[in-house]
Formats: C-alpha cells, sequence, structure tokens
C-alpha cells in the first residue's frame, strides 16, 4: 500500500485539525484586517503550492472583492526588480516552508513594507521565520513526495485567511467539510474499479473552472508525477477556445462539475466531447442534478455541498479534489508505478 494513498485517506483528521486550530488563532488577525484592509493580494508558490494559489485567487477575489495576483518569483530572483508592495498582502505557500524562490520574494514583500502571511505545514521553517504571520496547515507528516492532505489542508488555510480578510465565508459550512471527505472516501473502491479502465492512457486532459479550476491544474500534475501521464490542464472556457480540437475518440477527459454558475460552460465542454466520443469522467456531487444524463463515467460525491448564502460551489473544492487523488494513486499502483517515489523528484524543490 503505498503512502499516497494512506495520507489521502488521512485527510478528515488533518482538516478538522487545521480548521479548529486555525480558527482559535484567527480573532487577532481577523481585527486588524478590519482597520488595515490590504488594496491587493498577491501570493506566491511553486507546485501542488501554486494550484492552491490559483484557488486562493478566486476564493479571496469571490468572497472579499480585493483584488488577487499571482507573483512570478523570477521577477524578484533572476531580474533583481523591487516593486511598490505599500498597502499590499503577501502571501507565500509551501508545504515545506523552504521554497527557496517563494521565500525570496516573501523576504523580500517585508523589506518593502507589505505584510506578509506563510501558509505551510511546517512551523519550524524558514518560511515560519520569515513571515509577519503564519496560518500552519496541519496535515502532519507527508511522507509522499506526492501532496495530497498537505494540499486540501492548504486550500482550508486560504478560507480561514478569506474570512480573517471580512469575506463571505462560513466557519460552519467549513466545519462539514472533513465529513464530506470521510463520505469521498467510501467511494474507494469503486474509484479503483474505474481506473483499472484507464490503465494504458498515456495523455489526458483536465478541466474545471473557478473555484475548481485549480483542482484540474491539480489532478493533472498528480498524473504526470505519479502514473506518468501527459495532462494538459485547462479552464471549461480555455479548452473551448482551441484545445479541443486534439480531443478526439476514446481521448480521457476529466472534468470538475460542481452546480451554481461554472455549470452552464461546464455542460457545453462535457456535451462538446461526448459529440466527439472523448473518454469522459466526471466528478460532481448530488446537488448537480443534470450531469448523470450527460457523463459517460461519473464520480458522484454522496453529499450536498450547496450551503445556505453562498455559492453553490464554494465548498466544493476540497471534497472534489479527493476522489481525484484516489484515481490518480490507485492508477499509479496499477501501472506498477510507486507514486510515493516518482522518477527525479524530491519531496523539497529548491529553485531560485
Amino acid at each position: 500500500m503505498s503512502k499516497m494513498l494512506e495520507e489521502t485517506r488521512e485527510q478528515p483528521q488533518a482538516l478538522a485539525r487545521t480548521l479548529e486550530e486555525g480558527l482559535s488563532g484567527l480573532h487577532e488577525l481577523r481585527r486588524h484586517f478590519v482597520t488595515d484592509r490590504p488594496k491587493l493580494v498577491v501570493m506566491v508558490a511553486r507546485g501542488t503550492s501554486d494550484n492552491a494559489a490559483q484557488f486562493g485567487r478566486y476564493l479571496i477575489e469571490i468572497s472579499t472583492r480585493i483584488p488577487v495576483s499571482l507573483a512570478a518569483p523570477s521577477v524578484v530572483t533572476l531580474y533583481e526588480c523591487p516593486l511598490d508592495l505599500s498597502g499590499v498582502l503577501v502571501v507565500g505557500i509551501s508545504q515545506s516552508g523552504e521554497s527557496t524562490d517563494t521565500n525570496a520574494v516573501l523576504e523580500d514583500a517585508r523589506r518593502r513594507g507589505a505584510m506578509t502571511i506563510g501558509i505551510t505545514n511546517e512551523s519550524g521553517s524558514s518560511m515560519a521565520g520569515i513571515a509577519n504571520v503564519v496560518l500552519l496547515a496541519r496535515a502532519g507528516v507527508e511522507q509522499s513526495v506526492a501532496a495530497t492532505k498537505t494540499y486540501t489542508c492548504q486550500l482550508l488555510a486560504l478560507y480561514l485567511l478569506a474570512y480573517a480578510l471580512g469575506g463571505s465565508v462560513d466557519p460552519e459550512a467549513l466545519r462539514r467539510i472533513p465529513d464530506w471527505v470521510e463520505c469521498v472516501l467510501q467511494l474507494e473502491d469503486s474509484i479503483e474499479e474505474i481506473a483499472e479502465r484507464y490503465t494504458f492512457m498515456t495523455r489526458a486532459v483536465t478541466v474545471g473552472r473557478g473555484l475548481n479550476y485549480a483542482n484540474a491544474l491539480e489532478l493533472g500534475l498528480k498524473l504526470m508525477e505519479t502514473c506518468y501521464v501527459v495532462a494538459e490542464r485547462f479552464s471549461a472556457a480555455d479548452l473551448m477556445h482551441g484545445p479541443i480540437a486534439m480531443v478526439e475518440h476514446a481521448f480521457p477527459v476529466f472534468v470538475f462539475a460542481p452546480p451554481g454558475v461554472t455549470w452552464p460552460s461546464i455542460s457545453e465542454v462535457v456535451d462538446h466531447v461526448k459529440e466527439l466520443k472523448a473518454e469522459t469522467l466526471v466528478i460532481t456531487d448530488l446537488d448537480n442534478r443534470h450531469v448523470s444524463e450527460k457523463a459517460a463515467r461519473l464520480i458522484q460525491i454522496p453529499v450536498r455541498t450547496s450551503v445556505n448564502g453562498g455559492s453553490e460551489d464554494l465548498y466544493t473544492p476540497i471534497p472534489y479534489i479527493v476522489p481525484a487523488q484516489l484515481f490518480a494513486a490507485h492508477l499509479a499502483w496499477i501501472k506498477g508505478l510507486n507514486p510515493d517515489r516518482p522518477r527525479a523528484l524530491h519531496k523539497i524543490t529548491l529553485t531560485m
């Protein structure tokens, strides 16, 4: 049994720890942002953490209306170009807290007067020593090179950050997420059966939009690093602007399809690839009543994720990525690969 699978199964407990410990220390930060609200948030990360940052961009803009930008670390590390960061909140995300270029951007931002926040799984890391404020992802030790529980705990930490910024995030709704993930884990046997169908897959497309675009990026990354599948990753809108031409008969297409405002464009993609006779696998939940008649193959989370007072898809990203993680871990095992030790990869990647 792979560590990746073991750690995927540990997520309900890791998420519950991250939420409760994070909420207990959030009041002071929330009060700070009442009187000193940033005009711009800049996120800096690499790899899986960068996918989490993409989620954070959508979440913070939707829930707080503060614009969010994703940093280009090379501007600081290679071009040595100073930026005007007055009134800016800079957020670094790294599971280890040792990502060299992420930390370099955080350090430079703090020198230039920006408030800095670090989201990391390691309280004793370099990032924790650099940032003004640390939000800990309480995932526990993650031994597999392929990140699973650290990714979902980073997403949860970003919900906490959005809440601290005054965003329309309901802590009571967040408390449902560990239970939703527990329900998803009950689908593991059926997901393993589905994965067997893809044993000889060598290329694929992953699709999401809005809050779940990050999950399309993350599933694609997991397929590449653990299963050695060449995965192209798109928003539903971008796929239709040209790349759809690569999809043909039996071409694998993985789609995140929550209810809500993204469903019409996602539905159009599902209809189109169905016409092309692609090998489509759709991830959704019980609130999307229309997807079953469209999907060639379906993973339906046995819960309703819509919460009164919020966007229908606001709380879907964490439970939606878990079946994708299970799929990638089982597919790697079926292919005879070790998802814990992908070739040429290490747990901590140092780049500048």
